[in-house]
């Protein structure tokens, strides 16, 4: 693998049509990685499963050990929009309600508004960030 990519073993888990569902465990390692902040498969829980569209899903067994994996570019994407955006909404929100004159408490409802609004338009636009974010698979 190219160092551009985050990857982690796995074990295909199911097949579906040219879909594979692939279940990775966090290990040590995931606490050296420099892209551990964008990357979600240690944060809740030891295991994740993630579905890699593939043409050659046929070609992979239930229980066989792969590889997966991401372009680091991704990782950065997701704390893009999960971090770094939603701050400057907030911050820009607060500041554009103070410069209008409206009250703190009020200022800082807005702003918290702002930021779920933005998470909502997120989350509506999940299927649009889901076809950029794709994974590829490796047999070991």
């Amino acid at each position: 693998m190219a160092t551009n990519n985050i990857t982690h073993t796995g074990k295909v888990i199911n097949i579906f049509r040219d879909t594979v569902t692939v279940t990775v465990e966090s290990t040590e390692a995931c606490g050296g990685c420099a892209s551990q902040s964008a990357c979600s498969l240690g944060v809740q829980s030891n295991t994740r499963n993630i579905l890699v569209n593939t043409p050659d899903a046929s070609s992979y067994s239930v229980g066989e050990q792969v590889m997966v994996s991401a372009r680091t570019q991704l990782g950065l994407m997701a704390v893009a929009l999960c971090y770094f955006v939603p701050a400057v909404v907030l911050v820009g929100s607060l500041a554009a309600a103070v410069l209008l004159g409206v009250s703190e408490g009020a200022s800082a409802g807005i702003s918290l508004l702002s930021v779920a609004l933005y998470y909502g338009v997120l989350w509506l636009c999940r299927g649009k960030i889901a076809r950029r974010v794709s994974f590829t698979i490796e047999k070991l």
